[in-house]
């Protein structure tokens, strides 16, 4: 009875919220490739995103890792019907373009938990649907497990680079206007409705249940942290939460790609020696994390 009581009292301090909180407003809002290729213009010449390995990446480069990965996976990897798509890779600058580069493919992100046993990241995969798994050859020996999918290397996808791919990027990347970019890319079709990624629950109460989440809530949750936390140009978020989890993937992914401020990731959040490292490295101005963390 306590515990209903507590939780009646949470839904109506919740009730109160919404009468209080200020509207968000998203009738000017574009689908998340769509302002990450303006983010990335604004920030050309200006570190976005950093890691742990000492890894750097400008406005402009990120974007250009992107756009010729994009190129990369749909000449060697995708099929044009497949529209989902697996990701099984903790938070570093590599992620994050991988994630880029398939948002800007429009295709469904789904990062997949690898902190989960090979049943359950199997069993996310056959209810999303996946036919391909894009990780590294690192991880896999880290895990140790066996995918019920084709694996694709990304560490295999360089030795398919050409120059052409890199000029192309490059020039996209520099050159080419926003809306003459969007068209080739075809973000110009994108609906706000669209699906962008699915999450997969822990499985606490059975097998993981997939949630579709489309680029209205993400970006309507993405300008609310915003308005809270009022964000600066030179702040840097501490990325230490995995992407296949709703907070890392709407806060220290997409927010870094979307709006002005920077990342620096880190793939353990448990590692408070190398992520103080991190964040004296980089000069982070902002620490999120989730209680248990």
């Amino acid at each position: 009875w306590a515990l209903f009581e507590a939780e009646l009292s949470d839904v109506a301090m919740l009730q109160r919220a919404e009468t209080t909180a200020p509207e968000i407003d998203l009738s000017d809002a574009l689908p998340l490739p769509r302002l990450m290729l303006r983010a990335c213009r604004r920030a050309s010449g200006r570190v976005k995103l950093s890691d742990s390995t000492g890894d750097t990446l400008t406005g402009r480069q990120l974007l250009t890792k992107a756009l010729v990965l994009r190129r990369l996976l749909l000449r060697e990897v995708l099929a044009p019907d497949e529209e989902r798509v697996g990701v099984l890779i903790p938070p570093a600058n590599g992620a994050a373009v991988v994630n880029a580069a398939l948002a800007l493919s429009k295709r469904v992100v789904v990062n997949l938990n690898y902190s989960a046993s090979a049943d359950v990241i199997n069993a996310c995969i056959k209810a999303a649907g996946l036919r391909h798994v894009l990780t590294t050859q690192k991880v896999l020996d880290k895990l140790g497990i066996e995918l019920d999918t084709d694996v694709v290397l990304l560490d295999g996808l360089r030795e398919k680079l050409t120059t052409i791919d890199k000029l192309a990027g490059a020039t996209a990347a520099f050159a080419a206007p926003i809306g003459l970019l969007e068209k080739r890319l075809g973000l110009d079709t994108l609906s706000m409705d669209d699906l962008v990624t699915i999450i997969f629950t822990s499985g606490s109460t059975g097998v993981p249940k997939g949630v579709m989440l489309s680029h209205k809530p993400l970006v309507a949750n993405i300008r609310s942290f915003d308005t809270a936390v009022r964000l600066r140009a030179d702040d840097i978020i501490l990325g230490i939460l995995p992407f296949f989890h709703a907070f890392g993937y709407t806060v220290t992914l997409w927010a870094p790609l979307v709006l002005e401020l920077g990342a620096a990731y880190h793939f353990n959040p448990l590692d408070a020696r190398q992520v103080g490292k991190l964040c004296h490295r980089t000069g982070a101005t902002i620490l999120l994390s989730t209680p248990p963390f």
